[in-house]
């Protein structure tokens, strides 16, 4: 075992604190990193992964929070008596950090280039061209494609993945001892996930770096770190060598983060959440083929709900005074049905089209060819009333909740908002009583209706905009990516939910997603799409049982799978 400790965290106890009340979060963790080893850190939202790593930067809010026992040993120095003013000379140069969402986390009125060499210029002794010389070697050293053209891009106009690449140039611009990689690929496509994951480990055997790499998916930890340490509510409560945790787990949160996630080789009717575990009352009742098999004949008997044909829509972008406008292809000739009581799954990467698609079957842009039939009329040519009612019928579940919902409006007020419009309800007492019911079936109680959208975690604002799509009665509901960003065990609860949910009320949902295993989950039969045109279509688990085009094997080969 090696015994060259870098870092050294000593029963560490953080609080945070508001008016008088004083709560500790953080329990007397004690682990270590070893020089050149990538350390996962692995744990839900609110477990205490990403405070116990600010702690270590130096960056813990000020006034609300404090270091109450402990120590923080780097380099012999006691990272919890150090000022602000010495923190400096540390953050960037010794440790840095790799933030989960690199859009918030780049200047978006500054040049990528800019950005980066900002850092050098302020760090080193290098002018001002041979820190540009040094961001393009930079950029070229994470596999940025064209280094000189993403110098020159402002944020915005380059891909999620290259974003992330920027931000780790940034953070390895100055040589650090060590990287702290906060949950650096959970929006990202599984592909792109999988080539940070690469680019993270390359880096860190050519750099000489430690890694302590924080993610609430113990798959992923187990695709990149030699060790592993669990945290729940503000402890640690296994750590260990990856194979062993893996292949061994002792804590039951352990075990519970290893199955929540959707199993490729068999489909439970549930999937198990981490209250199941705790609380022992899983169900491994399996969807046997024959169930499936019956199901599909009752679905697929009838006539179609949605009938998509030979769909196209393009975008259309000047290059010149002079010259033809450039057409990209978003969506190329597309073709499909969906019947009633279908989960119909669509899966790529980012670009590839599927938010597109979902947006010209909502009516939020229009198509630039082709039919889309809804129970037997083409809806791409309605007048605007018509669409306004169709949108009652035809709902969305977005990816980022918090974004969907007013934060000045209590949610009650927020659900009931679209059925006043839409006429649902005799009076505002009796929309109040449905959303009280609503909030109930989603799993929240009546107190939530009063409350702000900020007074909720990830999970539940799901719930609530969950809630608000159901509210209108709807026929066929959009699910666009609305559990990426959630935790393992939340996107258990909320597949659970969305799977009650289609049983009660009878939905038909599009469920789209970069995440294959949860696709392959969820779907009855499953799209896959690639620059605006499908690559394959058949039954979920036949696609993922025989995949018949490279891209979708690649998509596979890509999806974490653990030890």
């Amino acid at each position: 075992m090696q015994t060259d400790k870098i870092l050294a965290v000593n029963n560490l106890k953080i609080s945070f604190s508001n008016t008088e009340i004083e709560n500790e979060i953080i329990h007397g963790i004690t682990y270590d990193l070893f020089s050149n080893e990538i350390l996962g850190v692995v744990g839900e939202s609110g477990s205490g992964k990403s405070v116990s790593s600010l702690a270590i930067m130096g960056l813990l809010p000020k006034h609300i929070s404090k270091i109450t026992e402990g120590s923080i040993l780097f380099d012999n120095r006691d990272l919890t008596q150090v000022s602000s003013k010495g923190f400096q000379k540390i953050r960037g140069n010794d440790i840095a950090m790799i933030f989960q969402e690199p859009m918030s986390s780049l200047n978006p009125s500054m040049r990528c280039g800019e950005q980066v060499r900002e850092i050098l210029l302020q760090h080193t002794n290098l002018s001002k061209s041979a820190a540009k010389s040094e961001t393009i070697n930079l950029f070229e050293k994470v596999k940025l494609p064209i280094p000189d053209r993403v110098f020159k891009a402002y944020p915005h106009e380059i891909s999620g993945g290259q974003k992330q690449r920027v931000m780790i140039a940034m953070a390895i611009a100055c040589k650090p001892k060590i990287l702290i990689a906060d949950e650096p690929t959970t929006a990202l496509d599984v592909t792109v996930q999988k080539e940070i994951i690469l680019l993270l480990k390359e880096l860190q055997q050519t750099e000489s770096m430690s890694i302590l790499f924080i993610s609430h998916d113990l798959s992923l930890i187990s695709e990149i770190s030699n060790r592993v340490l669990v945290m729940y509510q503000g402890n640690i409560v296994e750590q260990g060598l990856v194979t062993d945790i893996f292949n061994n787990p002792q804590h039951t949160y352990t075990k519970a983060l290893i199955n929540a996630r959707p199993a490729l080789n068999v489909r439970y009717k549930r999937l198990a959440t981490i209250k199941d575990y705790m609380n022992d009352t899983i169900n491994k009742s399996l969807v046997s083929s024959e169930d499936r098999a019956k199901n599909h004949e009752k679905i697929y008997a009838k006539q179609p709900l949605l009938k998509v044909t030979n769909l196209d829509k393009n975008y259309f972008s000047k290059s010149g005074w002079f010259t033809k406008d450039d057409v990209f292809k978003a969506v190329n000739q597309v073709s499909f049905n969906l019947y009633e009581g279908e989960t119909l799954g669509l899966v790529g990467e980012s670009g590839c089209g599927k938010s597109t698609l979902a947006n010209v079957i909502l009516q939020l842009d229009k198509a630039s060819a082709g039919t889309i039939i809804y129970k037997g009329e083409d809806i791409t040519t309605l007048p605007k009333r018509a669409i306004r009612e169709l949108r009652k019928d035809i709902q969305i579940i977005f990816q980022d909740p918090y974004a969907s919902l007013n934060p000045r409006i209590p949610v009650g007020k927020a659900i009931m908002e679209p059925m006043k419009v839409h006429g649902i309800g005799t009076s505002d007492s009796d929309r109040k009583t449905r959303v009280l019911e609503l909030l109930e079936k989603v799993g929240l109680d009546a107190t939530f209706f009063s409350r702000y959208p900020h007074e909720f975690s990830g999970g539940q604002r799901q719930r609530i905009g969950i809630a608000r799509t159901i509210a209108l009665e709807p026929k066929l509901i959009i699910c666009d990516e609305s559990v990426s960003a959630l935790d393992i065990s939340v996107q258990a609860q909320v597949l659970n939910l969305l799977n009650d949910l289609k049983e009660n009320f009878g939905f038909t949902y599009i469920f789209i997603s970069h995440d294959l295993a949860v696709v392959k989950y969820m779907s009855d039969n499953l799209i896959v799409m690639n620059k605006g045109e499908i690559e394959e279509m058949n039954d979920a688990d036949i696609i993922y049982a025989n995949p018949k085009k490279e891209y979708t094997k690649k998509l596979i080969h890509a999806i974490p799978k653990g030890l």
